[in-house]
Order: structure tokens, then sequence, then C-alpha cells
């Protein structure tokens, strides 16, 4: 496959896994709508990406796009320190032909906050009206923005770039993924406790793995023995969202929540409001969400080299992505 092909692959992918949906389609039409409103200098500055992929932390960092992928070293962070192992990789003549990362770096991490507001759909779903998520969100993102505006955010990009290595990363695609299926585990299941919910979690290989690394699942608020209720599955979105939400969620029925991980204020906030708190694990989290879209890079016959906190599993054609 070509760099772009696996880049529009992951684009596809997110999409097709977001809760989002057809409303998707109305986000891209806005962006249409503002980039040709535009004069011609403007946009030359415009992110055309944009007008096709809703994820701004998912891109080709380094590359044309026409570099044929036969092998990729794949982990959770990828920096400067990586990329010169790939490099060392290759001169002991293990050929890598590009770097992949999870977690956003250069303009991907940049524009992080953009994909934020999903948040505020994944609230509506749980109960919260869209008008209370949307406006809680809008001042979380605009602190998010704040936060990362001083980060050397090109720091590995040009590392990549020096190396001649391509490079990319894909975020919120691969935590829809992760997102949707823990939404498929436990949309059947009824009258749980939070010891329930944590032999399901066992049970999936990647939290498996990282219980045996001392880093699995947790309950972190609540008892095993409590009933679990509404759960809510927290798994995208970019980064943490408001610790003013739990009031509104717990007011929506909310009982427990699955997540990736929690601040200090945001478990206090939720421990303030009775919501039970189950923290799946960072690493195996984003390891589940990247694994299923390895495999359809495996489908393909590109080789995956785990490394930098990928715990990888393989489960072939065994899971329909949908």
């Amino acid at each position: 496959m070509k760099l772009r092909q696996i880049y529009e692959l992951a684009v596809e992918i997110g999409k097709r896994n977001d809760i989002r949906g057809d409303y998707l389609l109305k986000i891209l039409e806005e962006k249409q709508r503002e980039f040709e409103k535009l004069q011609d200098e403007e946009k030359l500055l415009f992110d055309q990406e944009t007008l096709h992929n809703p994820y701004s932390d998912t891109r080709i960092l380094v590359g044309t796009g026409e570099e044929e992928i036969k092998t990729i070293m794949c982990g959770i962070d990828i920096e400067t320190p990586e990329i010169l192992l790939a490099d060392r990789l290759n001169q002991k003549g293990q050929k890598i032909d590009a770097v992949l990362s999870h977690h956003p770096e250069g303009i991907a991490y940049a524009a992080l906050y953009d994909v934020m507001h999903v948040q505020a759909d994944m609230m509506e779903e749980a109960g919260v009206p869209i008008n209370i998520g949307e406006a809680l969100m809008a001042e979380r993102i605009s602190e998010v923005r704040r936060t990362t505006m001083p980060q050397n955010h090109q720091r590995a990009v040009d590392a990549a770039r020096l190396l001649d290595m391509p490079f990319m990363c894909v975020h919120s695609p691969a935590d829809n993924l992760v997102d949707q299926f823990l939404r498929r585990q436990f949309k059947e299941e009824e009258q749980l406790t939070l010891e329930d919910v944590l032999e399901i979690l066992n049970e999936i290989p990647e939290y498996k793995k990282a219980r045996e690394l001392k880093a699995g699942p947790r309950i972190i608020l609540g008892d095993k023995k409590r009933r679990a209720g509404k759960i809510f599955i927290k798994m995208t979105g970019g980064t943490s969202g408001s610790e003013k939400a739990y009031e509104k969620m717990a007011a929506a029925g909310v009982g427990t929540i699955i997540g990736m991980h929690m601040q200090e204020k945001h478990r206090e906030a939720a421990r303030e409001n009775n919501i039970n708190v189950i923290i799946a694990g960072h690493m195996a989290s984003d390891s589940l969400g990247m694994n299923l879209f390895l495999d359809q890079l495996e489908k393909e016959n590109i080789i995956i080299i785990p490394c930098s906190g990928l715990l990888r599993v393989s489960r072939g054609k065994g899971y329909d992505l949908h």
C-alpha cells in the first residue's frame, strides 16, 4: 500500500465508527462552504485536508503519500527516540518503510482540540441535552487549545524529516474503534456489578496483557459489588472533557464511566455525583483501537513491528469493523 492509502483507510474507518453518523457530512459540507468563501491568498493557508478528513489529529506528518509501505514500526507514542530506533533497525538490516504513532505529533497535535467536539454528542447519547454538552465542551476546548499552543509540536516531525522517514499518526479513528468495540461488549449486558464489568474487560486480550504488566483495568470509584447502572464509554474525543459534565451525566442517569484515564479533579467531580469509575487503562485501550486498525493493514500484507507501549494483538479476520 502507499502511505496515502493507509491514511485514507484510517479516515474512512474513523468515519464509519463515529457516533455522529451522517452529521459528519454536515461538518464537512460546512468546511467546504468556509473554504469557498475565502480569498485566493487565504485559501493557500487553509488546511484542505479538513475538507474530507474530520479528524485534525490524524495526518501524514512526513512523506508525500506516494511512498510504498511494506513494513511499519508502530507505537502508542512515536517521538525522536522511536524514530532514531527505526533508523537504527534499518542500519541493522530490518527494513522499516514508515513509523506510525497513535498519539498525534506536529500539526496533528497542534490541532488536537478540534476533535473534542464529539464529546458533546457522546453526552447527548447518554441523555444530556446537546446544548448543554456543547456549552460545556466549548470552555474545555478553548482551555486545551491554549495549553497546546506553547508546545514544541514539530520536534519528532523534524527528526523524521531529517532521517527521511515517512511518519504519520492515527488518533481519533483508532479511538473510535475502541469506543465502538466496548459499546458492543456492553450493549446487551444488564444488571452488571462493577466486578462483572471488570471480568468482561479482563477477557479482552489487550486488557489481559496489561493486567500482567500491572496496568490492567481498575475501579477507582465505587465498590465491586455495586451495580453499574447505565454505562458511559469514554474512549474517544481527543482528551479529557469538562469536569463540570459529571453533574449533568448523573442527572441523565449515568451510573458508571469506563475510561482510559482520569485526572484527579475529574475523579473528585465523579465522586461528588456518585458516579462509579472504572479505568480500563491508557496503553491497553489505545492498543485495542490501534490493533483493530492494524489488522486491516495486515490483510494488505503489511508487516507490523510494535513498539512504544503497543500491546499487539492480531484478530485477523475475526472482527467486523462494519
